[in-house]
């Protein structure tokens, strides 16, 4: 008798490979991974809002500019929530993993979705955490991690109040945006060596 199982890993593919194929790890082992598909970091939802009480609308493409932010997005026109005058680097872009999100809602049996995290790009597969201080590329378009962008009361009042806790260093990253162009959904993401 044999049992088959497939399962969805969502982990960056040297991870997986890490501690799929390292003996030790492992006193017996099936070497059959030959299926093993990688999943792209990539972005998977782009979100804007043209005003902070409109809700998150999704869009194909989106406009990024420095100095500004996502184009038709409220802080791009400094009307956001928290838009500083004059306007600051990390209120450019926002970022959150898709992975976070939903460990969220299950952890805390919420209905809570990317709209309800009010963060532009909504990702696949790479830590966010990690990109804080560095540069990467989305698709064609270079950016900053500046900081992390912790859950606030705002966040909680519009939602639930566990987004304080549940999210607390999981709420995404703020970014800033380095040179202009189009970001896409299936843009992939990747660090700058």
């Amino acid at each position: 008798m044999s049992i088959y199982v497939e399962i969805l890993i969502r982990a960056p593919m040297e991870a997986l490979w890490s501690h799929t194929q390292t003996p030790e790890l492992h006193e017996r082992r099936d070497l059959r991974y030959c299926d093993v598909i990688p999943i792209m970091s990539r972005v998977s939802l782009i979100l804007i809002a043209k005003s902070p009480s409109l809700p998150m609308e999704s869009q194909a493409q989106v406009l990024a500019v420095p100095g500004k932010g996502l184009a038709g997005d409220r802080y791009f026109d400094g009307t956001g929530t928290f838009s500083p005058h004059p306007n600051q680097p990390d209120f450019e872009l926002t970022l959150i993993e898709t992975e976070k999100i939903e460990c969220f809602a299950k952890e805390f049996a919420l209905a809570f979705t990317a709209y309800d995290a009010r963060r532009n790009i909504v990702t696949e597969g790479v830590d966010l955490n990690a990109l804080a201080g560095k540069e990467f590329m989305i698709g064609s378009v270079r950016i900053r991690g500046m900081r992390l962008c912790e859950p606030c009361n705002y966040l909680a009042k519009k939602t639930h109040a566990d987004t304080l806790r549940g999210l607390i260093h999981k709420g995404g990253l703020r970014a800033q945006i380095i040179s202009e162009g189009f970001i896409r959904c299936g843009d992939s993401i990747g660090e700058i060596e």
